[in-house]
């Protein structure tokens, strides 16, 4: 896959990501749910940290939520531009399809979240008890760098009480899933189980299997 065919993948997941992200932003209140079917809600909800709203300030005490956020939103822009540079070099080297596809969508999925860290907070009003709106004039909710990440998926496939019979857990309420997350989210975590599922195929040495058939060629002469 070439370095254009892989940026027409990361911009069609970009527009997909942050045209749901700023519907739901201007459209739902915070917290405010749709239940299209009985397993799929449209939830809005905002992240302020990382994956299932953990903060580095909830490890280190001694850092505030506020620089918690700066720096998690400075360590994501560096961990995207990494993979940038991972992007262009396999594509340059002309690695596998899925190896580059991959990396295109993990890419993609990174920099959608990272836009939401960045600007959200000064494109947006708070949406808590209201709906946000889109550059108000008294300024946003937040500075610059300090922006919540919009998640809006969530499929409560089940809930109930599990057997008695199990260890541990039996008897007790369970749900799942209860997470709620995005498309860039999807994009990331899809990108992740491909190299996971598909290592071989997609850190194979395109090379090797490219090598010309010495003994056809000498037939030709």
């Amino acid at each position: 896959m070439s370095l254009k065919r892989a940026s027409l993948v990361i911009v069609l997941i970009l527009l997909i990501d942050q045209i749901s992200k700023i519907y739901i932003k201007t459209h739902f209140e915070l917290n405010e749910d749709i239940t299209v079917f009985s397993w799929f809600k449209i939830a809005f909800v905002e992240n302020d940290g990382m994956a299932w709203g953990t903060k580095l300030s909830d490890f280190v005490s001694f850092i505030s939520d506020k620089t918690a956020k700066l720096i998690l939103t400075l360590f994501r822009i560096i961990a995207v531009t990494g993979i940038g540079f991972w992007l262009v070099d396999v594509t340059k080297k002309k690695k596998s399809k899925t190896l580059v596809f991959a990396i295109a969508i993990i890419f993609a999925g990174a920099l959608g979240n990272i836009i939401d860290s960045v600007f959200y907070g000064i494109f947006f009003s708070d949406s808590y008890m209201q709906v946000a709106t889109f550059l108000p004039e008294d300024g946003g909710y937040a500075e610059v760098f300090h922006g919540k990440v919009v998640d809006m998926l969530h499929f409560p496939i089940w809930r109930g009480i599990l057997p008695e019979w199990l260890p541990f857990f039996g008897g007790k309420y369970f749900s799942f899933f209860d997470p709620v997350f995005n498309v860039a989210d999807m994009a990331i975590s899809t990108g992740i189980g491909i190299l996971i599922v598909f290592n071989k195929k997609a850190f194979k040495d395109i090379s090797k299997t490219e090598t010309p058939d010495v003994e056809s060629h000498s037939n030709l002469i």
